[in-house]
């Protein structure tokens, strides 16, 4: 089954669109690469997505084991460039929890569940992550 269709809309923008629920994605080239910055870069999508599919699968976790809701908790997403070749060198990603009562049994779970969410497992070794917890 496809997953999504991308359209060129030209000036370095696209629209993706997910086929099962007609969601919609622009991007746009960012300023340092001939874009005007103005939506999610290509290589933006990627370091959110990582956050996302963290955050998913922690919630899964969650769910499934009857742990203290992750609900409400923020990642702060950083993306940093690398050069020769034009690569995401790092990503930087620090999770703030709303809460300070999960035990340390699963605080190590939630780590553990995000460093092998399939975002984190499809990325190049060399790529260098950055995760921090804020309990």
């Amino acid at each position: 089954m496809i997953t999504s269709q991308v359209t060129y809309l030209g000036e370095l923008r696209t629209e993706a669109t997910h086929l099962q629920s007609h969601t919609k994605i622009g991007t746009d080239a960012p300023k340092d690469n001939h874009g005007k910055g103005e939506l999610f870069s290509p290589t933006d999508l990627v370091a959110t997505s990582l956050a996302s599919c963290m955050m998913s699968i922690m919630g899964i976790v969650a769910m499934k084991n009857g742990m203290t809701s992750i609900e409400g908790t923020t990642a702060e997403v950083t993306k940093v460039m690398y050069t020769e070749p034009r690569r995401i060198g790092e990503i930087h990603i620090k999770f703030t929890f709303p809460k300070n009562n999960y035990s340390d049994k699963e605080k190590s779970m939630y780590e553990h569940a995000a460093n092998t969410c399939p975002v984190a497992k499809s990325l190049h070794p060399d790529l260098k992550l950055m995760i921090e917890f804020i309990w």
